[in-house]
């Protein structure tokens, strides 16, 4: 199934839009002012996160005049903000440049006037449903809700939502993220309400609060943000994340302990994220140069080879312009067919929902 075809059922916002002042200037301007910036400043890029590890790296190999300077690679799409709103009068190395936001945090973003428009140059290969027409943001990849399992801990993987909650599981649960912060968290919180039969949006936000207040109570929710070293240390034997997490966990351990990532087949939930260029970024040209970067070939094919599908996915797939092993490396197809992608409307009623419901309902301190 198409990308395009997914992602245009999820929302009205198919615009015609044309070449605008936001992308006006030539790549060779772009590197002769990023040349005399001699920085990009990034924020919540974990290695191992969607293959940012290796698309950094190219980057630099790209821009050898260019220093990379990574901020809280941990930090939500909440804290990016927050980052941004922090920094407004500061040029010094806090103040982000780029943002990789929850689809759900471009509008709100944009209404705060906190990023900037550009329209990459494969700006009309990037599908309408998940892109700012004016060019503040767009998506760049998508990921499922997953779960993933130590199997040396959890000899019976979790396959549904409803599993969590056997007791069998007390004390392994964990979300890999903060719910009143980390765009990850407040979906997968989604996806619990929606596998109880919610509809997307406010309604799923109040079920998905519901069911972690039961996870909670009975003991089998921890606290704790999971990654890789909780899941192999055995403080979180089964975290929710997005499969490509999940899936790059997994091969960092190199099976010690073993590992099984699940896609659970109710409340399948598909995820975007989007790029935006701070509006008061300190580098604003090597900002646009790492825009350009992450839509190139290499910059998409580096998403492909960190478990994640991409925006202009199916078109490079139709041009030959993914290698083979890079495409039967990634998981089977049928949980991408039946995933359910929220719309912004959905996702921001959502997340209003479980940020001013967490602590109240569920009251579990996640840190």
């Amino acid at each position: 199934m198409s990308i395009k075809t997914i992602l245009a059922a999820t929302t009205g916002l198919a615009v015609l839009f044309s070449a605008t002042a936001a992308s006006a200037q030539s790549m060779e301007e772009l590197i002769e002012g990023a040349k005399k910036e001699g920085m990009l400043t990034t924020i919540a890029l974990p290695h191992d996160w969607c293959g940012y590890g290796g698309i950094i790296e190219s980057f630099k190999k790209k821009y050898p005049f260019l220093t990379v300077n990574e901020l809280n690679p941990d930090a939500g799409s909440a804290d990016e903000l927050e980052a941004v709103r922090a920094n407004k009068g500061n040029k010094g190395p806090q103040a982000p440049d780029v943002l990789d936001i929850g689809l759900s945090f471009g509008p709100q973003a944009k209404a705060e006037g906190l990023i900037q428009p550009y329209k990459v140059s494969v700006w009309d290969e990037i599908p309408d449903a998940v892109k700012d027409p004016e060019g503040y943001y767009y998506g760049a990849y998508y990921g499922v809700m997953a779960f993933v399992s130590n199997k040396d801990l959890v000899p019976n993987p979790p396959k549904e939502w409803e599993d969590l909650l056997k007791p069998e599981y007390a004390g392994q649960v964990a979300l890999a993220g903060d719910p009143r912060a980390s765009n990850q968290a407040i979906l997968g919180v989604l996806s619990a309400g929606m596998a109880r039969g919610a509809k997307a949006g406010t309604e799923s936000g109040y079920a998905g609060l519901q069911f972690f207040k039961e996870l909670n109570d009975k003991g089998n929710f921890v606290p704790v943000i999971g990654k890789a070293g909780t899941l192999a240390q055995g403080t979180t034997p089964i975290m929710v994340m997005w499969d490509y997490n999940a899936l790059s966990a997994r091969d960092s351990l190199k099976g010690n302990p073993p590992v099984e990532v699940t896609v659970p087949t109710k409340g399948t939930l598909a995820g975007v994220y989007v790029q935006a260029i701070s509006a008061y970024a300190p580098h604003p040209n090597a900002a646009k140069l790492w825009m350009e970067h992450i839509f190139s070939d290499e910059g998409q094919n580096g998403y492909v080879k960190g478990y994640c599908h991409t925006a202009r996915f199916n078109k490079m797939v139709a041009e030959g312009k993914i290698p083979d092993e890079l495409l039967k490396a990634l998981p089977p197809a049928e949980p991408y067919e039946k995933a359910y992608f929220p719309t912004i409307e959905e996702q921001n009623a959502n997340k209003e929902a479980v940020v001013s419901g967490w602590d109240k309902v569920v009251g579990a301190n996640v840190q």
